[in-house]
């Protein structure tokens, strides 16, 4: 398509099912931020994430199974599920992890709202997706709510500095194997397969990894027999993952990874809202215009058609 072509509209029908996922995928990853610090503490961060993936990656297949799609993929479709595993389940979620030892969750939701400048970028050099004018003064507008909720965020943390940065440098790895991982979903090879069962794949090959790194850092397999413990590896695996994963994937799809990443700036302002109600959040007129920014480049943005190729 070239740029001075005039594109249709498209059908109320396809706005909505590109924004009903898009919904449920924020509302979901939003409350996720708050769920990890449950998991952290008893057992090491590499197992909490083998768990959730595991649990993740047997729903999938069982979807998969459902569905009546294909169980096994072909060499080159497992060596995809195996890369994607990595970047996305693997090296994405450790670093994330991590990073919710050192610093807040919310100021990690924060730092990953950052997901749509890679994507953006990536996606340009490999997928030849342009962003619009439009795209990018939403781009703009939001990011300057996420540096508003930022610059709160560090205000307000009581931790020394040199653990600030710490966690904000690995959570930034975090972003850019995600954002990696973004632009896969978007190429022809991951279109070949069908999705639910390169998503499995992907989960289980990536909870292999996760555990056998963890076996070989922290020595044998540690659980928390607590309901609370019991219960986040089933959201997160589940809800989070299962649900969540093929969702968001599916809007890559559609709409490039660019648009996609928007979700991670709404994300922040939910991480928030729950903390306010379940960890004492305390808002400021910083934070408030911050949010209020951040929703507003998302409307902007979402608004700008599909990116040209």
């Amino acid at each position: 398509m070239s740029e001075g072509t005039t594109t249709a509209p498209r059908p109320n029908s396809t706005k909505l099912a590109v924004l009903i996922p898009f919904g449920i995928v924020t509302l979901i990853w939003g409350s996720t931020w708050l769920v990890i610090t449950g998991q952290l503490g008893v057992v090491p961060p590499t197992w909490s994430v083998t768990y959730r993936f595991l649990v993740g990656g047997i729903a999938m297949l069982a979807w998969a199974a459902w569905a009546r799609q294909p169980l096994w993929l072909d060499a080159r479709g497992m060596g995809f599920a195996a890369l994607l595993g990595l970047m996305q389940f693997v090296l994405n979620f450790n670093f994330v992890y991590r990073a919710e030892m050192h610093v807040t969750s919310g100021l990690v939701a924060v730092v990953f709202a950052l997901l749509l400048v890679p994507n953006a970028i990536l996606s340009r050099i490999f997928l030849g997706q342009r962003m619009g004018r439009q795209l990018l003064v939403g781009s703009v507008v939001a990011m300057a709510g996420v540096a508003l909720l930022f610059i709160h965020e560090i205000r307000r943390d009581p931790l020394a500095s040199g653990e600030v940065y710490y966690g904000i440098g690995v959570t930034l790895l975090g972003v850019m194997c995600a954002s990696v991982a973004n632009i896969m979903q978007a190429t022809e090879t991951s279109k070949r397969y069908p999705m639910a069962t390169t998503i499995a794949w992907a989960m289980l090959l990536g909870a292999g990894m996760d555990g056998a790194f963890a076996w070989a850092t922290t020595g044998p397999p540690v659980f928390e027999w607590t309901a609370t413990y019991i219960a986040g590896v089933l959201y997160l695996g589940i809800v989070a993952s299962a649900v969540a994963f093929p969702l968001y994937f599916g809007i890559i799809r559609v709409i490039g990874p660019a648009k996609a990443a928007y979700s991670s700036v709404l994300i922040p302002v939910i991480a928030m809202l729950l903390s306010t109600l379940f960890e004492g959040y305390r808002w400021s007129l910083l934070a408030g215009a911050g949010a209020a920014l951040a929703g507003v480049g998302l409307v902007v943005a979402l608004k700008a058609r599909r990116p040209a190729r």
